[in-house]
């Protein structure tokens, strides 16, 4: 078959006309004749469906008839019997082969060229057909013109039909005879044909030629022509959608000008009765803008490719448009004989601006946009401003009786035939509001005001356009209850809402908009008249104060919002008095849950408005410093009282009675209201004492596991987690306790083991779990911080294992599962059985995840004297070590290194070495690298501890004494006042630690606090607990029995003097003797306690290292350091820097002494947290975003007296720094501490390894003396707040 019959030409016409119309949209979406040549050569490669066209299976067949012979003696004789291949080159295959030495063929030539001919003269036939069928086409349609009417405007989208026409290959001379077919002196019926040819060409053909400039003139003028404008805009939309920016551009500006002239020539004017959109000449201009609307939304995706000169001819053609209609308005005297402009069609087609807001999202555009506005077009924000004004003063001057009737049509926007003159303002107003939101939230968009505005004596601020904003909020406070899912979107207050609400996420914004004293002023003017007991002139003025209560939490919750309510008088009360708002707030709130304002104390509205207000306290209660000035009113008490009163009335109206379904809900929801209030105290330390002394600390912990579990975001204004507000309950006696109770430290063990040991085995087949390269591996970080930030405190350890035992079963099941902290420990801690090995599935990566927690938790002194005395660790793992031994011939052995016996190192010598960066070396958890010894660190499996982890003592250089001090410390008592002695000695500590801070060490050291310590317990203006009266007998006190704890504490104590040379023989005794004689006192001093906590039952749970510290300064003499620590427990430093004086005393409250919450943590880690914020706020922004807190580390540094942290001279001018200077420079040295670390803590926070580096590492390169300086600054600063909470430690909670 080489030659093609009629028949064959008639079904190749068929199957070809079948192809096109298969892939018409390829062919039609190209931009061009090239880009269609391209999709069409390459179809293959691109249509999967390719081969399935009947056309190419028709193609292929003939092929296969004409070639399929010689293409098959051509495979014969390239190949052998055996299938090898006989090519000579020994490169080709066989069919580039067979395809070469086919294309040669004569054959080939002959079938190509038959099929050349044949699809010539089927295109032409195609191409004849399809003219025949234009013209067909072309008469019918001017029949049905002829005989229909003009069809009713429903869409404004019809112009995209014009991009499924078909492709008419189109030259030059055709277009310009096009041009001058369209031009307006021309025949309707010429023109409408020429329209007819334009549109089915392609737009690139003529937007290209070079009679553009010409046709584009024409087609202006026929688009204001009813018969010619549908046709036009088909081929504007296709130009808009297909063409480069150069080219749209000039669409854009041409049928921007064309709506312009077209508005100025018809001045539809504004009438009560409305505009009818099915009016002809309204339906074709709403087109027109409808298809500018278009373009403007998507024109941002591809306009940063071209040149700004483009982008900003679009941008001023619109804003020219936009803007030359008010400079008609202003011209027009009355208002009722106000045009209809463009503006109230684009904000029909698009109420909320869309298109501003997308033009002003990329800094390219926005640039421009706001530099033009700047310029030339100030008027139309003047527009928007005159809008939001006239809109205010229209609601204003509503009557009573009419005004929810016409603000409820107002919210009736829709898809219609008939606006109303309201309906067009109301939408003109939202879309003025919505552009004046994107506007306001950038701050060259902010520079354009003031602003002249009509009717207004002078420029309208950026102040005063929210007082106006807000003002229209009140006058519309809820949406109708008909219709709510648009009413919500477009109800005045709803709209406020939103830009008052975007306005609050942006710093700058929120402090150049909203944190303005007018402007609090206009939103607390209802509170404060009804705190007044006056009546508010307020439609409903329940909703009107949720609305203000919404907006006052976002201010709250920026910076500057937070610190305009805190520390500026912006109100103005009556009588002419000013104060905070905060103060104003917080009364209101307790009104309301006081329910002292009538009308407001309807269930229905009480429950949401008392809550919104209550949050908007809790954004600033949740701090220290709002706290700070939120505690005298005693909101919590108020909050603890509506909540004992909300369960009374769930306890009456218990199922069976007559308590609606509904009413129980609304009471639950108040009640959760209520306990997510009270939870939120718990963020600050002294918020959890507060807390805790409510009584609701149970069901608040109780409350937040159920949200944890639930995984349900804090608050709408909070951006973290709970993971603060758990670490900060977990320090705490009374926190830890509930957590355990709640269920939290179960279902954290659960979490931590399924990770750890169950894994995700279902899914090893598809994607094999990765073999863990870190010792904590990456899936149980998470876990392990959860678990160190619960254990952190010494408390928490004492209430969770204080009274546990290990279960040290005979055999444990593959599914048992730990599920307390005590089980976590003896199944990844002590491993002392073989049976708890074969229980693991994965030994060594769990014991190693084990070894690193019992690491960070021996961290803390007390902590782990608990975890020796209850289950000797240390012995477990000495023990540990010597069965991990290779054996060798002489029976002897050396431990084996692997990755468990270094972990066990790190852990002994942690433990077992005490002193600071200076005094002592923790071996390193990683192997050397190019080392030829990788671990060149001795290991060992009994004690002592080998001497190489501990550094020799640097030989201080000998300092000649100080003659002034010397003279001063030898002065008699009567040379002067008590007040004065300590005044020269506080000038003498100062000048020493700023000149020579190593004078002050040793006897001089001791000397200067024994004396000290006299002379203040003398001043009456220092001493501040009652004089200790202490004589018990010798005898009586070594009847005295010491804990375990305390005697391992003893043992380590004795270590470390040793070491640093300041104990002699008998030390052991003396020490025994001083803690027997403290504890008799102490106990002495003890409250009677009913408490069920683990931590009040036998006295203080620890170790007293101050009583060491004492100890150790005073070289182990009994009498001297007895004399000093009962000296010392008269003055109000003592509750401070000596827990032990302080825990369960009597003189604290009983409830507070019950709590067993220390001032060490309600106090100054409640005040160092509060200073972090303004000292060194990226330290502070670092704990918060690990989920940890300074209060955690505060507690565990001073709880232990820096043992382990500070070298010994650091320690003794700590504790010299907090007795001569006073009790807050222990809330100072904190700081420094924090301040000196944080590019550690910055970069550890980073690695999510903040707890486990300040917990292991010490603290390197700190001297107080380099930051007593900063401390006194901090003193000048804050003393005033600082000490005077320090001294209300007999009655923290009033």
């Amino acid at each position: 078959m080489s030659q093609f019959t009629p028949e064959d030409e008639l079904e190749l016409q068929s199957l070809l006309r079948q192809l096109l119309q298969c892939i018409n949209d390829r062919i039609s979406s190209a931009p061009s004749t090239e880009c269609a040549e391209e999709i069409l050569l390459h179809l293959e490669e691109t249509d999967k469906n390719f081969h399935n066209y009947e056309f190419v299976k028709y193609v292929r067949q003939y092929m296969e008839t004409s070639l399929g012979t010689l293409v098959e003696e051509e495979i014969k004789s390239l190949t052998k019997g055996d299938g090898q291949h006989a090519i000579g080159s020994g490169h080709d295959t066989v069919v580039q082969s067979v395809t070469r030495k086919t294309r040669e063929a004569a054959e080939y030539q002959q079938m190509i060229q038959a099929l050349k001919n044949t699809m010539v003269l089927v295109v032409e036939s195609l191409i004849s057909k399809f003219e025949e069928d234009q013209l067909r086409k072309e008469e019918m349609y001017r029949e049905n013109q002829r005989s229909q009417s003009n069809t009713q405007y429903n869409d404004c989208s019809d112009s995209d039909s014009s991009f499924n026409q078909s492709y008419a290959f189109i030259r030059q001379e055709q277009l310009q005879a096009l041009t001058e077919s369209l031009d307006s002196s021309k025949p309707k019926e010429v023109r409408w044909q020429a329209l007819q040819a334009l549109c089915s060409a392609p737009p690139s053909d003529i937007l290209s030629c070079e009679s553009w400039s010409s046709l584009r003139r024409n087609l202006c003028a026929a688009l204001t022509e009813p018969d010619l404008s549908d046709h036009v805009l088909q081929f504007f939309a296709k130009g808009l959608s297909s063409s480069p920016l150069n080219v749209t551009r000039e669409i854009y500006t041409c049928l921007a000008k064309t709506v312009e002239s077209s508005f100025r020539s018809l001045k539809i004017p504004l009438r009560p009765g409305g505009i009818d959109v099915t009016r002809p000449e309204i339906t074709r201009l709403l087109k027109q803008v409808r298809l500018m609307n278009d373009f403007q939304k998507e024109v941002t995706t591809f306009w940063i490719r071209h040149p700004e000169k483009y982008m900003e001819e679009v941008i001023e053609s619109t804003f020219s448009l936009l803007t030359f209609s008010s400079e008609s308005a202003s011209s027009s005297s009355p208002r009722f004989e106000k045009l209809l402009e463009p503006i109230h069609l684009l904000a029909l087609l698009d109420i909320k601006a869309t298109w501003f807001k997308k033009w002003m999202h990329g800094h390219y555009s926005r640039t421009v946009v706001l530099r033009l506005l700047e310029k030339k077009y100030k008027s139309l924000i003047v527009v928007s401003l005159q809008e939001c004004i006239h809109y205010k003063e229209s609601c204003e001057s509503y009557k009573e009786g009419t005004n929810a009737k016409e603000s409820d049509d107002h919210l009736k926007i829709g898809q219609k035939s008939v606006y109303s003159e309201k309906e067009l303002e109301y939408a003109l107003f939202v879309h003025s509001l919505s552009l004046l939101g994107k506007l306001l939230i950038y701050t060259n968009g902010r520079k354009l005001f003031p602003l002249k505005a009509q009717k207004c004596k002078d420029p309208v601020s950026l102040t005063e356009l929210l007082v106006i904003l807000i003002n229209i909020m009140y006058q519309h406070p809820k949406v109708p209850l008909s219709d709510v899912s648009h009413a919500d979107s477009l109800s005045p207050s709803g709209l406020v809402m939103e830009v008052l609400w975007m306005l609050c996420e942006r710093t700058e914004c929120a402090a150049d908009c909203l944190c303005q004293s007018p402007v609090m002023e206009t939103l607390l003017a209802p509170v404060i008249a009804l705190l007044s007991g006056h009546k508010v002139k307020l439609k409903s003025p329940p909703a009107t104060l949720t609305l203000i209560a919404d907006v006052l939490a976002q201010i709250a919750n920026s910076n500057k919002g937070f610190e305009l309510f805190l520390h500026k008088k912006n109100v103005v009360m009556p009588h002419s008095e000013r104060t905070f708002a905060a103060h104003v707030i917080v009364q209101f709130t307790l009104k309301l849950l006081n329910k002292e304002l009538p009308g407001l104390s309807d269930p229905e509205v009480f429950y949401s408005l008392c809550g919104a207000f209550i949050f908007v306290c809790r954004q600033m209660y949740n701090t220290c410093e709002g706290l700070q000035v939120l505690r005298p009113y005693g909101l919590h008490n108020a909050l603890a009282s509506a909540w004992k009163q909300i369960r009374e009335k769930l306890v009456t109206s218990a199922p069976g009675t007559k308590a609606s379904t509904g009413e129980r809900e609304n009471t639950h929801m108040w009640e959760e209201t209520i306990l997510d209030s009270l939870l939120n105290f718990a963020v600050t330390p002294k918020g959890l004492l507060l807390l805790e002394q409510t009584g609701a600390i149970n069901e608040c912990v109780g409350y937040m596991f159920s949200r944890f579990t639930k995984k349900l975001q804090v608050s709408r204004c909070e951006k973290f987690g709970y993971g603060v507000m758990v670490t900060q309950i977990a320090a705490t006696a009374p926190g830890v306790v509930a957590l355990n109770s709640s269920g939290f430290v179960r279902a954290l063990v659960l979490e931590l083991w399924s990770v750890l040991e169950c894994g995700s085995e279902d899914l090893r087949v598809a994607r094999p779990k990765p073999t863990p390269m870190d010792p904590i591996d990456r899936s149980c970080l998470k876990s392990f911080l959860s678990l160190v930030n619960l254990l952190s405190s010494s408390q928490s350890a004492w209430e969770l294992l204080g009274r546990q035992t290990l279960a040290n079963k005979s055999e444990y099941t593959l599914r048992e599962i730990p599920a307390s902290i005590s089980d976590l420990i003896d199944r990844l801690i002590a491993m002392n059985s073989d049976a708890k090995i074969r229980s693991l599935f994965h030994f060594e990566q769990s014991h190693t995840f084990g070894l690193r927690l019992l690491s960070v938790l021996c961290c803390n002194l007390d902590t782990f004297l608990l975890l020796e005395s209850r289950f000797s660790i240390c012995s477990m793992l000495l023990q540990n070590q010597k069965e991990n031994v290779a054996e060798l011939g002489n029976g002897e052995g050396a431990i084996i290194l692997d990755s468990l016996s270094v972990e066990r190192n790190y852990v002994l010598v942690c433990a077992s070495v005490v002193g600071g960066p200076s005094e002592r070396i923790l071996p390193p958890r990683s192997l050397q690298e190019h080392q030829e010894d990788p671990y060149p660190w001795p290991m060992f499996s009994c004690f002592p501890v080998p001497r190489c982890y501990t550094l020799e003592l640097q030989e201080t250089k000998q300092m000649s004494p100080d003659p002034e001090l010397n003279k001063f410390l030898a002065s008699s008592e009567d040379d002067c006042s008590a007040e004065g002695w300590i005044e020269t000695c506080r000038c003498h500590y100062r000048r020493i630690m700023a000149n020579t801070p190593t004078l002050l060490s040793g006897d001089v050291l001791a000397e200067l606090l024994e004396k000290a310590v006299t002379r203040m317990c003398k001043a009456d203006c220092e001493r501040f607990f009652p004089q200790a009266l202490h004589k018990a007998e010798e005898k009586t006190a070594k009847s005295a029995a010491l804990s375990s704890v305390e005697e391992l504490g003893i043992d380590i104590c004795l270590r470390y003097g040793c070491y640093l040379k300041l104990l002699r023989d008998g030390a052991a005794s003396n020490l025994t003797l001083l803690m027997k004689h403290l504890k008799v006192f102490l106990w002495s001093q003890r409250v009677e306690t009913t408490s069920r906590l683990v931590c009040l039952q036998e006295g203080y749970p620890g170790h007293d290292w101050l009583t060491s510290t004492v100890f150790l300064v005073m070289k182990g003499d009994v009498d001297r350091a007895l004399r000093l620590l009962l000296g010392l427990s008269s003055l109000l430093v003592s509750a401070f820097v000596w827990p032990a004086r302080i825990h369960a005393s009597v003189h604290v409250p009983l409830a507070v002494a019950e709590s067993g919450i220390g001032p060490v943590y309600w106090c100054t880690a409640h005040y160092v947290e509060m200073l972090l914020k303004p000292e060194v706020p990226l330290v502070h922004s670092a704990f918060r975003i690990s989920g940890f807190t300074p209060s955690q580390m505060c507690v565990h540094w001073l709880t232990q007296c820096f043992w382990n942290y500070l070298d010994w001279p650091e320690i003794c001018h700590y504790l010299c720094a907090c007795v001569l200077l006073g009790a807050d420079y222990q809330v100072y040295t904190c700081v420094a501490l924090f301040k000196h670390l944080q590019p550690d803590i910055l970069q550890q926070a980073q690695s999510q390894q903040l707890q486990v580096f300040l917990k292991e590492e010490p603290i390197r390169g700190f001297r107080v003396c380099d930051y007593l300086d900063f401390m006194e600054g901090l003193e000048r600063r804050y003393r005033n707040m600082v000490l005077t909470d320090m001294k209300s430690v007999r009655n923290p909670v009033e």
